[in-house]
């Protein structure tokens, strides 16, 4: 199904991401967690690509595999790095062929390890090169629903924000048909980011992503990324209280993240792509304490 089949149905979308696995092992315990969720019928699930594409083929397999055990509508991620025109359409071709639809296009990051990487030498510079490749190629891969990755507490390599909305519209007006933005704690930064697309004549759908905090362990991970994520002072009390217990933690993150979905759906977002990490509690907690059904999809 296309993306704007799935988006425009009157109600917020629903979707979640997996990684791809790296071992047999992990390959059946998300399988496990796909099965798990596969009942609140999310309205699609996204496959990342591993940084420099080190997990491409793992991500190609799992699609697959969605495809054939599933009823589940999967949305493959594609970058831009070490890849040239004949390999993308050779993997747009290869997804086309199964059923895919839809694709999220990404300029991705460097190679793990190769803190030097130089961008110069890919095919694609930018995600908007990949997107109008996209979009000009083939008749039979240049329908496809195609997403980009927004940025509502601003992109880490891009401190102008008024160069960064530039950056985003250049993606949509390649041809790109949504928006599904990056995690963010505090509601406030994506709509000011909502707000501030409409000022510049982005007019696709944005869906908004959310990761319930799990561990302190996983507040570090997301503290030390490039650009870090904020994390409002409503939400450190709230783990700070916690003190130290992973059971009270987790409570907590689901808590803050039902309350952020809530807050969202209030002010008619189009949807809400959570961050599962490969796992099911979290994600099952909120659409329960949310009332999220079959009928409200």
């Amino acid at each position: 199904m296309h993306i704007k089949d799935i988006i425009n149905k009157g109600q917020p979308s629903f979707s979640f991401e997996f990684f791809p696995p790296k071992s047999d092992k992990s390959s059946d315990e998300l399988l496990k967690t796909i099965k798990d969720l596969e009942p609140l019928d999310p309205s699609y699930v996204s496959i990342t690509y591993g940084a420099g594409g080190t997990t491409r083929e793992r991500t190609h397999e799992l699609v697959e595999k969605i495809l054939d055990l599933t009823n589940l509508v999967p949305i493959p991620h594609l970058t831009c790095v070490q890849h040239d025109e004949e390999e993308i359409l050779r993997i747009l071709n290869r997804y086309c062929d199964k059923g895919v639809s839809n694709i999220l296009a990404l300029r991705g990051d460097p190679p793990r390890g190769n803190n030097n990487y130089d961008r110069s030498h890919d095919t694609f510079q930018y995600a908007c090169d990949l997107v109008k490749f996209i979009r000009g190629s083939a008749k039979k891969t240049k329908s496809l629903g195609i997403g980009v990755a927004g940025f509502p507490e601003g992109h880490p390599e891009t401190p102008n924000r008024l160069k960064e909305m530039d950056h985003l519209k250049a993606k949509i007006d390649s041809g790109a048909d949504y928006i599904c933005t990056q995690l963010f704690f505090d509601n406030h930064d994506f709509f000011d980011f909502r707000e501030r697309c409409i000022l510049a004549g982005i007019d696709v759908p944005i869906i908004a992503g959310i990761m319930p905090i799990s561990s302190m362990q996983g507040l570090e991970r997301m503290a030390n990324l490039a650009g870090g994520s904020r994390f409002p002072a409503k939400l450190l009390k709230s783990l700070r209280r916690c003190d130290s217990n992973p059971a009270s933690i987790e409570k907590v993150g689901i808590q803050y993240a039902t309350e952020q979905c809530s807050e969202l759906l209030n002010n008619e977002v189009e949807g809400i792509h959570f961050y599962t990490l490969n796992k099911s509690e979290a994600t099952k907690g909120i659409f329960e304490s949310l009332g999220i059904n079959k009928t409200s999809k």
